[in-house]
């Protein structure tokens, strides 16, 4: 009889210890209270000021450390967000992952003809639609910047696509507070008004400081907007080390924590308990191309620090995953997808976005997000790890079967195979001879089949015609209002 110990058997991963993860808390905090932030957002100055910083100049703000640790306890360990059909799709919290999509990326592989072209509101569309029926991608976004929407109107026409052809929630970009204010007015429509949205917020805001240390007008604006009406935020610094930041990870990692964490301090002052999502990303300038890189394993690095140190704060914190620097779907896409995957999983980031990025963040392709829903299914079966009790191990079986015997047969087999083994959609495991008579295709070729697929035959649940039709006058008020409007950054 096995007894005394935990049957499951599971990968487990941690970068920092402890005295790793005060040494880096330490550092922050004497970083703040010493070299600051610069706030370019005179209410939200005023505001640090009220609560005990000292300001110094026109924008410099000094956080004592008793403020961030205030901070850090007032904040919300769990943030639940729903979908549009009022179904609890994410809890975010502890080392719960949740995988999706990004934003804004400008060029897009057509799915029909192979083009390498500018995205437009149709790749939303697709996007959405695909992303709505793969059952491991658990949250969307644009994924696509449309070149063919308006500019001012960018951001309101992809989350009204993406309302409109899913049903998971949205992870999304705003332009400024006027852009984000017909946002929300647009997911609260589509989930019965306000209150509803509050309750169950279907949307998470993506905005970011400006590396290194800074925090712009617009991006403490919708901070705070956010803060007042209870959306979930995501702020989160996205930087290039050896240029934004420190060319040391260790030095990088400070910097992003000082960004995260003073963004955390406003967003707190303003509404205690206000559900925000925090950490720090950092990507590196290739020093002979002067790219900025996506999939390089010091991104990987500081993730899994960030994710160490934000568990040691029972934060929700961020992660970006499924991310390569290959121009196309490649052997190095599907490398760097999957390590990035696995690695974000393993250091258990709870809202992992960017599935399916290509080109540093600047190319999608569809058949790229099938490839990494099956990526995310084989890692999830990696970290599930095994049972090691009695009924696993079944030594009954075994005597039964005996030498010479064979499996196949057995009541076992038949009741477990399918959860002991992990079956995939799309990678091949034909021998040489059936493969070659069905095509002979790589894997890329057919993720873009199975996307094609998706696309022809999925419909996603349809909004009421009273919010389809509300969507539509909010977007007539927005284009009437924004017309000419220049955002201030």
């Amino acid at each position: 009889m096995i007894s005394g110990f935990k049957s499951q058997c599971v990968p487990t991963y941690h970068l920092l210890t402890p005295e790793h993860i005060k040494s880096i808390h330490s550092a922050t905090l004497e970083l703040l209270e010493t070299a600051g932030v610069d706030v370019h957002h005179d209410e939200a100055r005023q505001m640090l000021a009220d609560a005990g910083c000292r300001l110094k100049g026109d924008h410099r703000v000094l956080i004592p450390n008793w403020l961030v640790e205030a901070a850090i306890q007032s904040a919300p360990s769990r943030i639940t967000v729903y979908d549009r059909l009022g179904n609890v799709a994410m809890r975010l919290e502890g080392r719960r992952v949740h995988y999706g999509l990004g934003t804004d990326l400008i060029r897009t592989y057509d799915l029909e003809t192979g083009e390498l072209r500018q995205s437009r509101l149709k790749d939303v569309a697709t996007a959405a639609r695909i992303s709505d029926s793969l059952k491991h991608i658990d949250f969307i976004g644009s994924y696509a910047l449309p070149a063919d929407s308006p500019p001012n109107l960018i951001y309101l026409d992809s989350f009204q696509t993406e309302l409109e052809n899913a049903t998971k929630p949205i992870f999304y970009t705003a332009a400024g507070l006027e852009d984000i204010t017909y946002i929300n007015a647009m997911a609260a429509a589509a989930v019965g008004g306000e209150a509803a949205l509050r309750e169950k917020p279907i949307h998470i805001h993506y905005s970011e400081p400006l590396s290194p240390l800074s925090h712009s007008f617009g991006a403490v604006q919708k901070l705070l907007f956010c803060a007042d009406r209870g959306v979930p935020v995501n702020y989160t610094p996205g930087m290039m080390s050896g240029a934004s930041a420190p060319v040391t990870l260790a030095g990088a990692i400070t910097v992003g924590n000082a960004e995260a964490l003073s963004g955390l301090v406003m967003h707190q002052l303003r509404a205690k308990g206000a559900p925000i999502i925090s950490g720090f990303g950092t990507s590196t300038l290739d020093m002979r191309t002067s790219t900025c890189i996506y999939g390089c394993p010091e991104y990987r690095l500081a993730l899994s620090a960030c994710a160490d140190l934000y568990h040691y704060y029972g934060l929700p914190m961020w992660g970006t995953a499924g991310v390569s620097d290959a121009n196309c779907l490649d052997q190095q896409a599907g490398m760097e997808w999957s390590i990035s995957i696995m690695a974000d999983t393993l250091h258990g980031a709870n809202l992992v976005h960017d599935i399916g990025y290509l080109g540093q963040g600047l190319i999608g392709h569809p058949g790229g997000l099938v490839m990494c829903d099956e990526i995310i299914s084989y890692v999830k079966r990696f970290v599930r790890g095994f049972e090691l009790d009695d009924a696993h191990i079944g030594l009954d079986v075994i005597r039964q079967v005996g030498p010479g015997g064979d499996f196949l047969s057995t009541e076992q087999t038949m009741e477990m195979f399918k959860t002991e083994h992990w079956l995939p959609d799309q990678c091949n495991r034909d021998n040489l001879d059936t493969w070659l008579m069905k095509g002979g295709k790589d894997w890329a070729e057919t993720c873009t089949e199975k996307a094609r697929e998706i696309l022809n035959t999925h419909t996603p649940a349809p909004l009421s015609d009273a919010a389809a039709a509300t969507l539509s006058d909010i977007r007539r008020e927005a284009e009437a209002t924004l017309q000419d409007h220049q955002f201030r950054p």
